[in-house]
């Protein structure tokens, strides 16, 4: 359930604005033709859930989509 998702990965970023932020810039730079946005929304999720919060707390949004969903 994304509820579920969305309180683990604010363990990695605490902060809620930068939380929709990396959220919605990751989602839309690793979202493929032919996939729900949902599942790609549910994915980088996890993947922010999985994160060390020190790579979470990186100066700008783009380098912590890049360090956060290095995995890709």
């Amino acid at each position: 359930m994304r509820s579920e998702l969305v309180f683990a990965a604010e363990h990695t970023l605490r902060n809620r604005y930068s939380l929709c932020r990396v959220l919605s810039t990751a989602t839309r730079k690793f979202h493929r033709p032919n996939t729900r946005v949902e599942e790609t929304t549910d994915a980088v999720l996890m993947h922010i859930a999985n994160a060390s919060a020190g790579a979470a707390k990186l100066g700008s949004t783009e380098i912590q989509v890049q360090t956060v969903l290095a995995g890709e």
